[in-house]
């Protein structure tokens, strides 16, 4: 009961056994609540950078012409866990990146955890250095992989790896192989572990295509009217801000507190937790919401947890136990197609998110 009381004090902790599937109660609600049109773009990723990714699958059909599947989630969750889209770099609009992105030098000398040595290929060309190799870019390519696969994507004659434009159509090279269909999950695997021989970076990667490509159906409003329209278009606007542990109420962003199960603090981050972003999205239509999710169940209609019965605007909840609204530890706001604005734990950030992305369904409420 002390654990319970623990999660609840806030909201949003990590989610438990799949005692519901959200999938299955919403799978016919596909075409028939009102859903909204799906285009798309990232919060987190600068313009540029994804500009070449999409540009990279365009371009790499002319390279590798059996590959399938090639799509920009695909380079934005490579690159997202190799440089954070080249965070803290500027991106000259012909795709040049400065300072240049290095990695550290394998030498074998265990710096930065680096055990084996990687001698020298490009006499420091890209990696600046003639001693031992370092990857090198916002894909982490070492100079020897980039002789392989690099081509020049923005036409001013040279292939180099610290061009955003170049380096997301190597990567895109790379990862297609010989002709892999990477709508196949386990060719996606596949190409994931050639890039890197490690399970847990294959996870981690995976994970951000995953959100990615629930990023890239970003919704537009022409069939959402009114309050409803309101209330999405203010939660849709804080994608990309940090989920912060007890951060976020009614008048915007905030700094938390501490800490969530998992131990983390929202002291030092400003954001917002789920139910603090539902309170400031619904008090741009004028409604005032109780700080906690389980107490945002008992505002309005309460929708059961059926296939078809939520619409968009409405909150959706989550449950240890669903059927019991005191056990709700998260909440959403549902967006139409089975998808909903997210802030989802610590470490994410405000996103779009599919429905069954977070276990316990519990199905929603309707305010609007």
């Amino acid at each position: 009961m002390v654990v319970m009381l623990l999660f609840a004090a806030v909201c949003c902790a990590a989610p438990v056994g799949n005692a519901i599937s959200a999938y299955v109660a919403l799978k016919s609600a596909a075409r028939e609540d009102g859903g909204i049109a799906e285009e798309g773009t990232a919060a987190d990723i600068p313009p540029r950078m994804l500009t070449a990714y999409k540009k990279a699958v365009q371009q790499v059909g002319k390279h590798v012409p059996e590959c399938q599947g090639m799509r920009w989630p695909v380079l934005a969750g490579i690159a997202k866990v190799e440089s954070n889209h080249a965070a803290g770099r500027n991106i000259a609009g012909n795709g040049d990146i400065r300072p240049r992105i290095y990695g550290v030098l394998l030498n074998g000398s265990g710096a930065g955890g680096n055990m084996t040595s990687f001698p020298d290929t490009d006499n420091g060309r890209w990696d600046g250095t003639a001693s031992a190799e370092r990857a090198v870019g916002p894909f982490q390519f070492l100079p020897s992989t980039w002789g392989g696969v690099g081509e020049d994507a923005n036409g001013d004659g040279r292939a180099d790896p610290h061009n955003a434009d170049d380096a997301a159509l190597g990567a895109a090279i790379y990862l297609c192989g010989k002709g892999r269909d990477l709508t196949q999950r386990g060719q996606l695997k596949a190409a994931v572990l050639q890039y890197n021989q490690s399970g847990a970076y294959v996870a981690n990667v995976l994970g951000w295509i995953d959100q990615y490509t629930v990023a890239a159906k970003d919704p537009g409003l022409k069939n959402v009217t009114g309050s409803v329209r309101t209330v999405i278009e203010a939660a849709l606007s804080q994608r990309g801000v940090p989920y912060s542990w007890g951060g976020g109420n009614a008048n915007g962003a905030s700094y938390g507190i501490c800490c969530s199960p998992s131990g983390k603090s929202g002291t030092t981050v400003k954001g917002f937790d789920c139910s603090g972003l539902t309170q400031y999205a619904f008090a741009r239509a004028g409604i005032r919401l109780p700080r906690l999710a389980a107490d945002q169940a008992d505002v309005g209609q309460r929708i059961p947890a059926v296939a078809g019965a939520l619409r968009p605007g409405d909150l959706v909840f989550f449950a240890y136990v669903p059927g019991r609204d005191s056990s709700i530890y998260h909440v959403g706001i549902y967006v139409g197609s089975g998808r909903m604005i997210n802030a989802p734990r610590p470490g994410a950030v405000v996103r779009l998110d599919p429905v069954d992305a977070m276990s316990g369904y519990a199905g929603g409420a309707r305010l609007l």
